[in-house]
């Protein structure tokens, strides 16, 4: 797929350790996102997706930034799809952007090239969400580029949108909030009998292993149960304290990522860590336990990524 734009937006891309969530997770926050826009999001959403992605924030278009990610034009972007959080878990947790988001970048932030037609390229760092927020805010009319700042923000594609979905996914995942053991990637872990590490667990074992069995391992399935839970089920009286962040004048800051961050960082010393080496984290206990914080963790995020959305096209509109 080409882009040609002038001004040239170096998408966020998944790191080379693990890929958040994997394609399920990333899918089923989309999903579960569609199921609460208005009809004016529903409706720019569709107009910058298209066909190609099946006018829906689920499927493909939640994974794109992780299937590009191997590109030799996107390979400088790999610290972006996390921040080292260098507490020390389990027994304290923190996230603080001016200490663990480190000179190469982080989740919660992003290097954009602003460049003329000549590729003259000037740098600046800023919070990804924010930028990517803000440039979905101030491009008008929509152009090719607003796929890729689109699908950065919810999860992933070509445009400005994409960039949004991908990271409002991302940095729910208590892992991408952590340095230790780069994020548990160099810890040993078991899953379904298989040798694994406890990031990679996390990012899909036992996901993958839970949607199989309640959800015939169908995204938009789960997304309809989590969806479900948030309007009347167990997440009902939890929702509405997931958006309190969430307003027109926090679009353009980093409030809402820095929060994000530090609630799924404290799950680091909650669950995450709270395991016996060999011990299957797949099935047992620990896999009891952890499911609904993924649960959890995929509805919240899906839930504030049509929030945040709703926010951004009411502000255009």
């Amino acid at each position: 797929m080409k882009l040609t734009f002038g001004i040239a937006v170096v998408l966020l891309l998944a790191p080379s350790r693990v890929l958040a969530w994997g394609a399920l997770g990333h899918s089923t926050i989309g999903f579960v996102a569609m199921q609460f826009i208005s009809p004016n999001t529903l409706q720019n959403v569709q107009g910058i997706l298209g066909s190609e992605f099946g006018e829906t924030l689920g499927g493909s278009a939640a994974s794109w930034a992780d299937t590009v990610r191997s590109q030799a034009a996107f390979t400088f972007s790999a610290p972006f799809h996390f921040i080292d959080a260098e507490d020390n878990p389990p027994t304290s947790c923190s996230v603080d952007f001016s200490r663990d988001c480190g000179a190469s970048g982080c989740v919660g932030a992003v290097f954009i090239f602003a460049a003329d037609l000549k590729h003259k390229f000037t740098l600046a760092k800023v919070s990804a969400i924010q930028n990517y927020t803000t440039r979905l805010l101030d491009t008008k009319p929509f152009s090719s580029s607003v796929r890729i700042i689109f699908f950065s923000l919810v999860f992933s594609a070509e445009d400005l949108s994409f960039r949004l979905d991908h990271f409002v996914g991302d940095i729910g995942q208590p892992l991408h909030d952590e340095a230790l053991k780069l994020g548990g990637n160099d810890i040993n872990a078991v899953c379904g009998g298989k040798s694994t590490n406890l990031h990679a667990a996390w990012d899909t074992g036992m996901l993958t292993t839970s949607a199989n069995v309640r959800f015939g391992g169908s995204a938009q399935t789960y997304a309809t149960f989590l969806a479900n839970e948030i309007k009347t089920g167990s997440f009902a009286s939890l929702a509405e304290g997931w958006l309190s962040c969430i307003a027109t004048s926090a679009l353009t800051g980093t409030s809402c990522p820095l929060t994000w961050a530090q609630e799924a960082n404290t799950f680091n010393c909650i669950d995450v860590f709270n395991f016996t080496k060999g011990e299957d984290l797949c099935t047992g206990t620990y896999f009891n336990n952890a499911i609904p914080v993924i649960d959890e963790q995929l509805a919240k995020q899906g839930f504030r990524l049509a929030a945040w959305l709703d926010a951004v096209f009411d502000s255009r509109a």
